[in-house]
C-alpha cells in the first residue's frame, strides 16, 4: 500500500467517523428534549438513562445514518481534494483513475465489514438492551389488535382465533382442528379461551369437540375444560420492532418457526433479514458514485457536488423503502426488492465511473 493510498484511507475514514460521531451527537440531543418528560414521568433512573438507553441508541444510529455519510463523506473531501488540483496531479502522475479508486474500495470494504457484524450480531444485541428499556420507561403496554390468527402448533394441528386481548389474555371465538393425511380427524370449537396463570394453561370455555374416524363422527361439549397447548401469552405481546433485537441465526429460526406455525405473512421479517446484507453493500456502490461526481473541479466550489450527491443519497435511500414497503406488502418477493435498488444504483455508478476524468 503506497503512500497516497493510506492518505486517501486516512481521509475516508477520518471524515467518515467525524461527521457521524457529530450527528449522532445531535440526535441523541434532540432525543432527551423529545423523550424528557417521559424520563421524569416514569421515574427512570440515570444509570440506566445512559447506560441501557443511550449507550444503546449510539449504534442504532450509527447504522442507521452510516450509508448517508459513507456517501458524503467521500463527496466532500475528494472534492476538496480536487479542488486543490490534487486528483489532477494524481491523474498527470500516471496514475489511472481506476488505480485511484483502490484506497476508495478498501475503505467501502472496512466500513461494509463493519455494518454486516454490527447489524448481524452488535446492534441486534444493543436494540434488546434498549427496546427493554423503552418498554418500561417510555412506551404504552403493548396493544395486540391483530384479526383473524391462524398458528400452526406442531405438524397438522392448526388452532384460529377471531381476535386476542393481552390485557385480559383472552381469546375469542377459538377453534383447534388436526389433520392427518389431508383430512380433518378431530375438531375443537369454543367461544373463548383464557390463560390461567396459577395453572399455566389454558381454560376453554363453553366448547364441542368432533371426532372424525372415517364415516363414524362423535360429537362432545361441555363448558369449561382446562387444556395445555403449545402457545403462551408472551406469543401474543411482541411488538412489531422485536426483530431488530434478534441476531442473525436467531432471526433465521424465528422466520423458520413462523412458516412451521403458519404465519400469514412472514414478508418484513424476511426484508429485515436481506437488508441486514444489502445495506453494507451500497457502502460500494455509494462510494463509486462519490467518487465519480466529485473528482471533477467544479468552478462552484464543493456545494453543487454535495447538492447532487445528497439529492442521490437520498434517492438511493427512498427507493430502499418503497420497495421494502412491495415487499413487506407482498406485492414483490423480499430477497428483489430489498436487492432492486442496489442494482439500479450499482448501474448508475458504473456509468458515472465511466464518465468521470481520467
Amino acid at each position: 500500500m503506497k503512500l497516497l493510498d493510506r492518505y486517501i484511507i486516512r481521509k475516508f475514514l477520518g471524515t467518515f467517523f467525524f461527521s457521524l460521531g457529530l450527528i449522532i451527537m445531535i440526535a441523541v440531543v434532540f432525543d432527551i428534549s423529545e423523550k424528557l418528560d417521559d424520563f421524569i414521568e416514569k421515574k427512570a433512573p440515570l444509570d440506566k438513562i445512559v447506560f441501557d438507553y443511550y449507550l444503546n441508541f449510539i449504534p442504532y444510529f450509527a447504522n442507521l445514518f452510516a450509508p448517508l455519510f459513507v456517501f458524503i463523506s467521500v463527496i466532500f473531501f475528494t472534492a476538496r481534494m480536487a479542488a486543490n488540483t490534487e486528483i489532477v496531479a494524481i491523474l498527470n502522475s500516471g496514475i489511472s483513475f481506476r488505480r485511484l479508486l483502490y484506497p476508495y474500495l478498501v475503505s467501502a470494504t472496512v466500513l461494509a465489514t463493519l455494518l454486516i457484524y454490527f447489524n448481524g450480531w452488535v446492534i441486534p444485541h444493543s436494540n434488546k438492551v434498549k427496546l427493554d428499556f423503552e418498554n418500561v420507561y417510555i412506551k404504552n403496554p403493548v396493544s395486540f389488535n391483530q384479526r383473524n390468527i391462524h398458528r400452526q402448533l406442531v405438524a397438522g394441528t392448526f388452532v384460529y382465533m377471531e381476535s386476542y386481548n393481552n390485557a385480559e389474555n383472552i381469546g375469542y371465538r377459538f377453534s383447534m382442528e388436526k389433520i392427518v393425511n389431508g383430512k380433518r380427524t378431530w375438531f375443537l370449537n369454543s367461544d373463548r379461551i383464557k390463560w390461567d396463570s396459577a395453572s399455566s394453561r389454558w381454560h376453554i370455555e363453553q366448547f364441542y369437540i368432533r371426532t372424525i374416524n372415517g364415516y363414524r363422527e362423535t360429537l362432545r361439549s361441555g363448558w369449561q375444560m382446562d387444556t395445555l397447548l403449545d402457545m403462551h401469552p408472551s406469543d401474543f405481546r411482541r411488538r412489531a420492532n422485536i426483530i431488530d433485537a434478534m441476531d442473525n441465526p436467531t432471526l433465521s429460526k424465528f422466520i423458520e418457526e413462523e412458516r412451521t406455525e403458519g404465519s400469514v405473512n412472514i414478508n418484513p421479517y424476511l426484508v429485515e433479514k436481506y437488508r441486514r446484507y444489502a445495506l453494507p453493500f451500497s457502502t460500494f456502490i455509494l462510494t463509486l458514485i462519490g467518487v465519480s461526481l466529485s473528482s471533477r473541479k467544479s468552478r462552484g466550489g464543493i456545494g453543487t457536488q454535495l447538492g447532487v450527491g445528497i439529492t442521490l443519497s437520498f434517492s438511493y435511500i427512498l427507493f430502499m423503502q418503497v420497495f421494502n414497503t412491495f415487499a413487506a406488502s407482498g406485492s414483490i418477493p423480499p430477497f428483489i426488492a430489498v436487492w432492486i435498488p442496489n442494482f439500479i444504483y450499482a448501474c448508475i455508478a458504473a456509468y458515472l465511473v465511466k464518465l468521470a476524468p481520467k
